[in-house]
């Protein structure tokens, strides 16, 4: 486990020259009370997951719905005890800086390229933030995510559901939903005909609609494009709002990694900002985490402007 927060400190231009502490306890105060309980990369280089085989588990070419348990849209409603990670002092990064610097597009690079760019990069934080999840415990011998643990895919009030071969919303456990996220992103990653390889010209499809503007158009990618990243990266999201509901203290405070997960998702959450990825609706579970950044200025309120520039102080 180590060796994974080893690299992403290195990706993140942290120190790199000793792993996490060794576990700590839970905040002070609250033992009784759990919360609610980087290199650039080539897209070929990508492989499916390696996971149990969820059982009789849907195979399906689109990704989930999402319901809510409760009328309250807050993912923090009133009267409920406020989650660890919702608070200041546990909103920490492991590096200081801008991250425009990693989010914003660079002058001279096509948009659809760039964008492909941040999927491959951001679901490689993303899984790597995944694999502590699935490792096994040393006591259970089961992963830290399970179906006993973690019944349905959820983030606070929020459940998210997969879509059965009819098509009908379904609650499955976390670590199937997961791995299906996983199998399904690769998927569309791997799959040329969305994401070209290599110096791609205009597609068939940009020739035979020469009238037709898309982001991506020019450089091979298809009129879908931009809707595919963004249900990509509406599933991302879910992964990391339930590592945080469900996972925050156990691995990830305990290993003394929540400030990598921070990290991780401040970055995930600026891409998606800046590039209208996310909406509001799909940031409500995070919301609080969200705010504090924002408040903090390491994450600004509004920028569609910054698309295309790139800030001169970089993350470091």
């Amino acid at each position: 486990m180590a060796s994974t927060f080893w690299n992403f400190a290195s990706r993140f231009g942290r120190p790199a020259n000793k792993a996490p502490s060794s576990r700590q306890e839970s905040p002070a105060g609250d033992n009784n009370n759990s919360p609610t309980t980087l290199e650039q990369s080539s897209r070929s280089n990508l492989s499916t997951p390696v996971s149990p085989q969820p059982p009789r588990s849907p195979t399906l070419p689109e990704p989930a719905a999402q319901s809510r348990s409760a009328s309250n849209m807050s993912s923090h409603p009133p009267g409920r005890r406020m989650p660890f990670f919702f608070r200041e002092e546990n909103s920490g990064l492991i590096v200081k800086g801008n991250f425009m610097t990693l989010a914003a597009k660079p002058e001279h690079v096509e948009k659809g390229e760039w964008l492909a760019h941040q999927v491959v990069e951001q679901y490689r934080l993303l899984e790597g933030m995944i694999k502590l999840i699935q490792e096994p415990d040393s006591r259970t011998k089961q992963p830290i995510c399970n179906p006993g643990v973690c019944p349905t895919m959820s983030a606070a009030e929020f459940t998210y559901t997969w879509l059965d071969s009819e098509r009908r919303p379904i609650k499955i456990p976390a670590q199937q939903y997961i791995f299906l996220v996983q199998k399904w992103i690769l998927g569309k990653i791997n799959d040329q005909r969305i994401f070209p390889q290599g110096n791609s010209g205009p597609s068939d499809e940009a020739i035979k609609n020469p009238t037709k503007d898309w982001v991506g158009k020019m450089s091979g990618f298809p009129s879908s494009f931009e809707h595919d990243v963004k249900t990509v990266y509406r599933q991302m999201f879910r992964c990391y709002a339930h590592l945080y509901h469900g996972h925050w203290l156990e691995p990830f405070y305990h290993l003394s990694a929540y400030k990598e997960l921070n990290t991780c998702f401040i970055h995930f959450v600026n891409v998606g900002k800046l590039f209208n990825l996310l909406d509001d609706k799909d940031l409500k579970p995070m919301q609080p985490l969200v705010e504090i950044w924002t408040a903090s200025k390491l994450l600004p309120a509004t920028q569609p402007e910054l698309a295309n520039s790139v800030p001169s102080t970089p993350a470091a």
